[in-house]
């Protein structure tokens, strides 16, 4: 087993025990951390793709603006942080069947590809990948819409977290 696959196999690990502790987590605060570990597990996997700039992007938006925005949010908004009433959501049966059907299901069709094993080959040292994700993401041919979508999510997060910290006088 390469060490790519073994920092994958990691980094898998580190990501889903983080994600279960987000949804599972009492205290918000506790969550947004358990999210930042999981943040940082996703940049760990762009950076064994060697994709630099999308881990180091993922460090500075996602990590660096977004998980510390909302653990102001949640600090700014005076809130009292204990629980108060029963966190079970009652279809959560139901919930646990579909997820292990959706595994059971990944996991079938997956295992029948033979691509599973097989590492990518390197992109050549002669190109420009930067300028080719800036034209992908900008072209009108391939990614602008889901970039400007984003955007918009984005401001859309930023305007209701100064609505939910202002003083309602």
């Amino acid at each position: 087993m390469a060490a790519s696959q073994i920092i994958f196999i990691f980094s898998a690990a580190l990501i889903i025990a983080s994600a279960v502790m987000v949804v599972s987590s009492r205290n918000l605060i506790h969550a947004a951390l358990w999210l930042i570990a999981a943040l940082f597990g996703v940049a760990i996997l762009y950076a064994v793709l060697d994709a630099g700039f999308l881990a180091v992007v993922q460090v500075v938006v996602y990590i660096g603006a977004i998980a510390i925005m909302f653990i102001f949010a949640v600090m700014l908004t005076h809130r009292d942080m204990r629980d108060s009433g029963v966190q079970v959501n009652p279809g959560w049966p139901l919930a646990a069947v579909l997820s292990l059907l959706t595994f059971g299901g990944l996991f079938a069709i997956l295992s029948k590809w033979n691509g599973l094993g097989n590492l990518p080959a390197p992109i050549p040292g002669t190109t420009n990948t930067l300028a080719q994700l800036g034209l992908a993401l900008t072209s009108p041919d391939a990614y602008v819409l889901p970039f400007e979508v984003a955007s918009v999510l984005l401001l859309a997060a930023l305007i209701g977290s100064v609505y939910v910290a202002m003083n309602k006088k």
